[in-house]
């Protein structure tokens, strides 16, 4: 399981803050070994034709071409997504007072909780591969939620939790641009991609606190 965050953790409905702030995943069950040749494969390629890819691919920032090259492959891999948005404007008084690396942490649970029974049985391992948090302060303090909501879901299955940057991992590159075109169709903007590429696998979408 590979996993990437999305929005701000600012509740303050500040204007520039996000929306929304959530968790996606990308499944690979079993050996993926080839799944990650390709997008090591699709990143040379594009290299060699001119295109600069020091840290990978990241869909915010990647060119209309580049994602056309990313998710035709990520659709022929057909790996499984999940998503989970939390509508920060609908943020509980305890959770804003708890503070930020709370929200994190919560919509950390919400969704593994929700995942990890579904793509796994007991007696399985599941390594979770989670995206580094972008917030530099706080990395250890995001390891140690992480950590602790994995955990916590682990009794009767062995749930190994690595923290990687993100351009270090394919998977987690995949679960981005998933969580990346799920977010465009939620908030109404424009993804020719959601259809053909993420939506065939998308397993759930899960907006707890509502939709904006």
């Amino acid at each position: 399981m590979y996993a990437d965050e999305t929005g701000d953790l600012d509740t303050s409905g500040s204007a520039g803050t996000s929306t929304y702030f959530g968790f996606g995943t990308s499944v690979f069950v079993g050996d993926h070994g080839h799944a990650l040749w390709q997008g090591l494969q699709l990143r040379c390629a594009l290299e060699q034709r001119g295109l600069k890819l020091p840290k990978g691919f990241h869909a915010k920032n990647d060119s209309h071409a580049t994602r056309d090259e990313v998710f035709a492959v990520v659709g022929n891999q057909a790996p499984r997504f999940d998503a989970t948005f939390l509508l920060k404007s609908n943020t509980f008084a305890h959770v804003k007072v708890a503070g930020k690396l709370h929200l994190y942490k919560l919509a950390w649970f919400l969704h593994l909780g929700r995942i990890v029974s579904e793509v796994s049985a007991p007696g399985d391992t599941v390594y979770v591969i989670a995206a580094t948090l972008n917030v530099k302060s706080k990395l250890e303090s995001a390891h140690m939620a992480l950590d602790d909501v994995c955990s916590q879901f682990a009794n009767d299955r062995t749930i190994t939790l690595c923290v990687w940057d993100a351009p270090s991992s394919w998977g987690v590159q995949v679960a981005d641009y998933g969580l990346w075109a799920t977010q465009r169709v939620l908030e109404n903007r424009e993804c020719p991609w959601y259809a053909p590429f993420v939506l065939p696998t998308l397993k759930s979408l899960d907006t707890p606190w509502g939709k904006a």
